[in-house]
């Protein structure tokens, strides 16, 4: 199917110059959409009803992180060290992963159950990992070749996970045991087209279409449950990063950029938050509950 193309117009909400933007989350709880700057650590959030924006948190590298249920915010950072953020203080949970001590932690997302998906970058010719922490705190490798480790999506019946490798700029689909948390039957869904960047970010929207951010691709793809697109959005930008659906109704789509190497070169708005209306809505993600 050919693509039909969007007519929303982004809208730029906070002017941050994130370096790598990333890792857009809502809270649902705060009414707070969160991001990082993965290179400089810092966490920020947005408040829509004032329309401010502020620095929550930096600390070293911050590849990813998601909420936990009793209001901590789990952080994965380098060297695959993994740290709980709450009441203003920091505390270990996993000092570092030996096979990862050149790398770092790389998109994120918790399960239904509170474990919690992680990738990490390559480390010289060797591929990626996606790890799987599980609510003890124990550590598991769900699948060795992950390539550049990017954006990860539950399918709204909970049966899939799509995983997305820059580095081979594809997507791919797993069955998903909610029991025991396996991934099984990996399989190809979605490979890139040449001249639309690579898949990075990515959530799943209440249809179960993947919207897929595309660094260098200076847009969102929308592709349906055959992994084919079918609707596209373009941002000034040029390293569109991630995505994420908010607000009450879960119609607000937030999506991050990077801006690496300057304006000049990654467009207008390069580093910023933007908001946009794509006309479908979005559901909640889940709360982590490592150690509760």
């Amino acid at each position: 199917m050919a693509a039909v193309p969007l007519r929303p117009e982004p809208e730029m909400i906070a002017d941050t110059l994130c370096k790598t933007g990333e890792g857009p989350m809502w809270h649902p709880v705060e009414k707070r959409v969160y991001w990082v700057d993965i290179p400089n650590g810092t966490l920020y959030r947005y408040d829509p009803d004032t329309g401010e924006h502020e620095q929550f948190l930096q600390s070293g590298v911050i590849g990813g992180y998601t909420f936990q249920a009793d209001g901590g915010i789990l952080l994965f950072q380098e060297r695959g060290a993994i740290r709980l953020y709450k009441n203003g203080e920091l505390t270990t949970i996993v000092e570092e992963i030996p096979e990862e001590r050149e790398g770092r932690f790389n998109d994120v997302i918790a399960d239904p159950e509170g474990r919690v998906y992680c990738g990490t970058m390559p480390i010289g010719d060797r591929p990626g990992k996606l790890y799987r922490l599980e609510r003890d705190g124990s550590l598991h490798v769900a699948f060795e070749d992950a390539g550049l480790s990017n954006g990860i999506g539950f399918s709204p019946d909970l049966s899939l996970v799509y995983h997305s490798d820059s580095d081979k700029r594809l997507i791919t689909r797993s069955r998903y045991n909610r029991s025991t948390g396996e991934l099984t039957e990996r399989t190809v869904w979605h490979r890139t087209k040449d001249g639309d960047g690579l898949p990075d970010g990515m959530t799943v929207d209440a249809d179960g279409y993947v919207w897929s951010a595309q660094w260098d691709g200076s847009c969102l793809l929308r592709l349906d449950l055959d992994g084919n697109e079918v609707d596209r959005v373009t941002f000034p930008a040029n390293k569109v990063s991630s995505i994420i659906f908010g607000g009450e109704d879960y119609l607000d789509a937030y999506v991050t950029t990077a801006n690496v190497n300057g304006r000049e070169t990654e467009g207008p708005g390069a580093g910023a938050l933007f908001r946009v209306q794509l006309g479908v809505a979005g559901k909640p993600e889940f709360f982590s509950r490592i150690g509760l």
